[in-house]
């Protein structure tokens, strides 16, 4: 429909795998900007990219106010050092956040690994009773993805 530079409602979301209603929602929400032709949607790079943010930090479990506040440190006037120190303490809050977040991850992580391990163990203990071989389901531990 538009020119590489731009983008429909519907090359975005089958890009992200979203659905049009999401972008509209974030749109809803200020964090994306489109232009319009009539009634036509129309996203820049700048929206791309800040849809391509905003589903990211979704996903790391922030708020769409988390979100918005750090587009906005992004889009205000730089030569503020008030600002800067703002966005610094910001972002400086937000890595202290992931740090623990990850932590917490690594520790469930390892849990959830070791109650595979010893349910592989009672399910050998089952097929040995019963002088039944492990099926071959069972006899590698599945690889939980990190």
């Amino acid at each position: 429909m538009e020119s590489k530079d731009t983008f429909s409602i519907s090359q975005l979301a089958d890009e992200f795998g979203i659905t049009l209603r999401s972008i509209r929602f974030y749109e809803d929400h200020g964090l994306l900007t489109p232009t319009r032709k009539g009634k036509v949607r129309v996203y820049s790079k700048q929206d791309r990219a800040r849809l391509k943010l905003t589903l990211r930090g979704k996903r790391l479990g922030f708020s769409l106010v988390d979100i918005s506040e750090l587009f906005e440190f992004y889009d205000s006037n730089k030569s503020n050092k008030k600002q800067q120190q703002d966005m610094l303490n910001a972002i400086k809050h937000r890595q202290q956040l992931l740090i623990q977040q990850q932590a917490d991850i690594d520790a469930v992580m390892m849990e959830l690994n070791a109650a595979e391990r010893n349910c592989y163990l009672q399910l050998a203990k089952f097929e040995q009773q019963n002088n039944k071989p492990l099926s071959k389901k069972c006899i590698a531990p599945a690889k939980l993805h990190r």
